[in-house]
């Protein structure tokens, strides 16, 4: 009985590995061969009725999974995390592309893909796929990403991006270049460089519009200071396209990367935006008193607009995967103030009649957009809670629709009324919370935002010569002078940035993101390796085994 009572309050049970049910069927033979193959053995072999699988000694149930953990691991060849708290299942992200990991860099596979290059033999492209496949796979050899040249797709720039701007990589994800090393020059070339060449530009049309305006005289500006901005803002065009022409040439993959961007897409409008800026400001020295501009000027730079519009507007339209509803994002009004600016250049070459379709396309649109952003639908993911100066954007479109409607049709009527009031507005709306636009890191994107301020400015200017007075007056000098002051703020910014701090132009982690989400994939347990069930059969186990020993015990007495 000392021996029964024993056994019943013992912590040790008989634990075998738990046979899949899958193997439930394969057991009877394994049972029958071994029991032949025992035949040959000692007498203490042939006691064992069924094959070794993993170890069979009474240990206790804390001992006995910590060695099943361990076997298993050794045959399985999987590491797990120490239990600190920090994982329950023991996988590890050591064969993630991250920065850190010390793998080599390959900016290769961002370089522009020669037809010459496609021409060649099999062989070396295959070793080049090759190395670049192996550099993709982790350390349990899946392949990270099946192609990386492939587009990528809107919905994953969302899901893999925060920010505003869509700039800023979430924790939880990867990119196929290190994040410490430093990168090329020409990927570290954002297309939102073109937003320096919007914001000087409009600053030119801003300074000629304060010297020839008659309700802005008493203030005596000099046309100079546009002569000054107008060769200023040539120098900055012709700067960045020229980089941004060596992007194309030498890294066009990095190039096709922010043109899927949802919000730099945006971007690929701004050259040609501020290209028509310069016409319409073009110096009275360099004007020679003509009335109009030639039409040729506005066939080169509406144009190509035109034809992107078209791809972009066609896009929104269809209901695909870059339909409006999902890619939307205050950035998307520069694809409609074009049309605004295109409008009154077509006017300056004396084209009213396309300037009036412009006018109409414009407006359309931008009624779609601004609705579609103001109802925060659940899929536009772009606007965050914070404001942020990309929310100047919804100014932009209200103010240059008010200017082109005065452009076309020579006066200050009430429809170009309605477009300056819902322009002041959204302005009144955003300055009245100034406080919350601290906070945030300065990219050289900022620039683009001005522009919305400087087109507010100018409304404001020809209002005041429809309406005059001081109240007018005084609004079209103030907001003048905040566009300038903040343009002015900008000049400081980026001239320290890339000059003192040398962090004008950091990597560019946008455009290294993954065609898809890199995750390990959790392999199931195997179900012998199911606690639950395993604990419950080695109970029962338990159990039949008291049970069994009590019959015997009894059959003795």
């Amino acid at each position: 009985m000392e021996r029964k009572q024993s056994i019943s309050h013992s912590n040790f049970a008989d634990i075998n590995e738990v046979v899949p049910e899958e193997e439930a069927e394969q057991e009877p033979k394994q049972q029958e061969n071994n029991k032949r193959f025992s035949g040959y053995r000692g007498s203490n072999r042939g006691r064992q009725q069924r094959p070794y699988r993993g170890f069979s000694r009474q240990v206790s149930l804390e001992t006995g999974f910590s060695v099943l953990n361990r076997e298993s691991r050794g045959r399985d060849g999987k590491k797990s995390l120490p239990r600190s708290g920090h994982s329950f299942g023991g996988f590890e992200s050591g064969g993630i592309i991250n920065g850190g990991d010390g793998r080599k860099a390959d900016f290769s596979i961002f370089r522009t893909k020669s037809t010459l290059s496609k021409q060649n033999s099999l062989l070396p492209s295959i070793i080049r796929e090759r190395d670049i496949e192996n550099s993709l796979r982790n350390e349990d050899g899946e392949t990270k990403d099946e192609s990386v040249n492939e587009n990528v797709s809107a919905g994953r720039y969302f899901a893999a991006l925060r920010g505003p701007e869509l700039d800023e990589v979430k924790d939880n994800e990867d990119i196929l270049l290190p994040k410490e090393e430093q990168w090329p020059f020409l990927l570290r070339f954002p297309i939102g460089c073109y937003g320096i060449c919007l914001g000087l530009s409009s600053q030119a049309v801003l300074w000629l519009a304060l010297a020839k305006s008659p309700a802005t005289n008493y203030l005596h500006i000099t046309p100079m200071i546009n002569l000054v901005v107008w060769l200023l803002s040539v120098v900055a065009l012709v700067s960045v396209s020229f980089t941004y022409i060596l992007k194309c040439i030498f890294y066009f993959e990095a190039v096709k990367r922010e043109y899927f961007h949802p919000v730099r897409v945006n971007f690929f409008f701004a050259p040609w935006v501020a290209c028509m800026f310069l016409a319409i400001s073009v110096p009275p020295v360099f004007s020679s008193n003509r009335k109009y501009l030639h039409p040729a000027i506005w066939c080169v730079f509406m144009g190509p607009y035109f034809c992107l519009e078209l791809k972009i507007y066609g896009q929104w339209l269809s209901g695909g995967r870059r339909r409006l509803c999902k890619v939307a994002n205050p950035s998307s009004h520069l694809s409609v103030v074009g049309n605004f600016v295109g409008a009154i250049l077509a006017s300056k070459v004396g084209w009213n009649e396309v300037a009036k379709f412009l006018w109409a396309v414009g407006f359309a649109h931008y009624l779609v957009v601004f609705v579609t952003l103001y109802q925060r639908l659940p899929t536009s993911e772009a606007l965050p809670k914070e404001l942020h100066p990309v929310y100047s954007m919804f100014i932009a479109a209200p103010s240059a629709a008010s200017i082109a409607w005065n452009t076309i049709y020579g006066q200050f009527d009430g429809c170009s009324r309605t477009c300056f009031f819902i322009a002041l507005f959204l302005y009144i709306s955003l300055v009245v919370r100034i406080n919350f636009f601290t906070g945030f890191k300065f990219s050289v994107a900022w620039w683009s935002y001005t522009f919305p301020m400087t087109t507010a400015s100018v409304a404001t200017i020809k209002y005041a010569e429809a309406v005059p007075g001081y109240p007018s007056r005084a609004l079209a000098l103030t907001l003048s002078f905040i566009s300038s002051a903040m343009v002015c703020i900008l000049v400081v910014s980026t001239l320290l940035h890339a000059f003192v701090w040398r962090t004008l132009f950091p990597n560019d982690l946008a455009i290294a993101i993954t065609k898809r989400k890199i995750t390990k994939e959790k392999k199931p347990f195997k179900r012998a390796y199911d606690l639950k069930r395993w604990t419950k059969q080695a109970l029962a186990k338990k159990i039949s085994a008291e049970k069994d020993f009590e019959a015997e015990e009894e059959s003795h007495h």
